[in-house]
Order: C-alpha cells, then structure tokens, then sequence
C-alpha cells in the first residue's frame, strides 16, 4: 500500500478533505460545462468514478465518512431553526410538508435498498469478494 493512503487512513480530516475536494471538483465541473444537475451529484459521481477505478479505496475514506454520518443531525439544525420563524408550518401546511417529506424519504430509503441489494447481487453472481473481506 503506498504511503499516501495510509498517511489518508490514518486521518480524519484528510479523508473529509478528500471528500470536499470532490465535492468543489463538481462544482466547478458543473459550473465550468453548464450541467443541469447539481455540484454536489457531479462531486458525488467523481467519487464514485474514483472508488470504482481504484484511486481511492473505500477503506481510506471510512473514517470520515462516519464522523459524517455520526453527526449528520448537526446539518439540519439549520432547517429547524427556519421552521421556528414560520408558525404557518405548525398547522395545516406544516402536516402536508411532513407527509412529503416522509413519503419521499421512505422513496429513497427504499430505492437505496433495492440498488443496494442488487449491486450485492450483482457482484456475488459475478464472483466478486465482498468489501469486508478487504
């Protein structure tokens, strides 16, 4: 393994940098073509493309993406705080919101399990290792 990866395997920080490094890379790739789709899918896929070329492993970039996950809460404080300077979503309004955003995350919880167990799938039928037995 070269040096680099364990250097960014060992390091929290690097591995967030890395993943917002790909995040501006999208942006400006974005912004620099005049796609019509957001920076973050752009830096999103860049990321993808470098995992599935093996640029960048998985396990280089595990520990910061569950420090992400670990405090993914924190980013929507933002939200909350919007909500409290809007009484009008604490009645009618406010329950039809709620029914919107509920049914489009059980949308994406759901397609990301049927994406998920088919790649699975797909890589067991295909004779690939799992990524725990890395």
């Amino acid at each position: 393994m070269p040096r680099a990866h364990r250097f960014i395997q060992r390091s929290v920080w690097l591995q967030l940098g890395v993943v917002l490094a790909c995040w501006l890379a999208g942006e400006a790739l974005v912004r620099a073509v005049a796609l019509p789709l957001p920076g973050p899918i752009a830096g999103l896929a860049i990321l993808l493309l470098l995992l599935g070329r093996r640029r960048l492993s998985a396990v280089s970039l595990r520990r910061g993406a569950n420090w992400l996950i670990a405090d993914m809460l924190l980013f929507f404080v933002p939200a909350v705080l919007a909500v409290l300077n809007h009484p009008e979503f604490l009645g009618l309004t406010g329950v039809k919101i709620l029914f919107v955003i509920l049914a489009s995350t059980v949308a994406v919880m759901v397609t990301t399990a049927l994406v998920v167990d088919g790649a699975y799938r797909w890589r067991a039928a295909h004779g690939f290792a799992s990524a725990d037995s890395h």
